[in-house]
């Protein structure tokens, strides 16, 4: 029992032990962007077009072609990921072959953002002639994450108890009104941490925007699904590799890491809101 309890000593300590190093890795990153970029913020740079070749102005058509891309990408993915793991939780035969898909969404997860941008390239910008545009930018990125929305939607669904299913069958509800009316909103915080963990994934992407949706230098803003765009993380890339006035570009690079930090932050703070909300009230 001694030897039992020194060894839970010991494991809690490693636990607690791995939750600061992870804080304070977390902590630095933040105070690190900060720090850089807080300088280059103004009501003129959130709000101003770019000027002199990305050395003076804002970046206001990169904060909203980011907004843009992002609310495509979840708008496409959430309803096809929800469908899905509806699908697989509620109504395939259990076998080998859903098995398989399942599998084979997980290994999807894991692929390299770089090789959904090729994708995106070859079928949505080439083969389906949307060009360079936010429409093929959200496409890619939707189906980008589109592995995260339906393991984290059937996690969810799968934690709801089975026993409710079967009391409102026995009430004499369909199928798919429980899943509607009993399930879903039992699953909702669940399926929004999915969401919460989407937007953060395609707001920062840079591979598959490279190749679909992102354009080095605009003064506009766009006005269709079919304009190209700039967004944070490629503006960021493109003045830390490309830039020929490293001194002025590399603030407004900064700059744009903590306005993408926050965006991403304050956007995920709506989500976990909502979730603590729905959690509160299915208690």
């Amino acid at each position: 029992m001694k030897n039992g309890h020194i060894t839970q000593k010991i494991g809690f300590s490693a636990l607690f032990g791995c939750m600061l190093i992870t804080m304070f890795f977390l902590g630095a990153i933040i105070y690190f962007t900060v720090v850089r970029g807080i300088g280059a913020i103004s009501w003129g740079f959130l709000t101003q077009v770019p000027r002199s070749g990305m050395t003076e102005g804002g970046v206001a058509p990169a904060i909203v072609g980011t907004l843009y891309l992002t609310a495509g990408s979840i708008l496409f993915a959430l309803p096809l990921g929800l469908a899905c793991a509806i699908y697989l939780c509620e109504y395939s035969p259990r076998g080998f072959f859903v098995n398989i898909i399942r599998m084979s969404i997980n290994n999807l997860a894991g692929v390299p953002s770089v090789v959904f941008g090729l994708f995106g390239l070859a079928v949505f910008v080439k083969f389906m002639k949307f060009g360079i545009s936010i429409l093929s930018g959200s496409l890619t990125l939707g189906i980008l994450v589109l592995p995260i929305i339906i393991s984290a939607t059937q996690e969810a669904l799968m934690a709801v108890p089975h026993s409710l299913r079967e009391a409102s069958l026995a009430l004499g509800a369909s199928k798919w009104e429980t899943i509607r009316k009993i399930v879903l909103p039992s699953a909702l915080p669940g399926i929004l941490t999915g969401v919460i963990l989407s937007i953060g994934r395609v707001a920062g992407e840079t591979a598959p925007i490279l190749f679909t949706a992102a354009t080095f230098y605009s003064r506009r803003y766009p006005d269709s699904v079919f304009s190209e765009v700039m967004a944070l993380p490629y503006h960021i890339y493109a003045l830390m590799t490309e830039g020929t006035h490293p001194e002025k570009q590399t603030a407004i690079a900064y700059g744009c890491a903590l306005i993408l930090m926050v965006l991403v932050l304050g956007v995920s703070a709506i989500a976990v809101y909502i979730r603590q909300r729905q959690r509160i009230q299915n208690a």
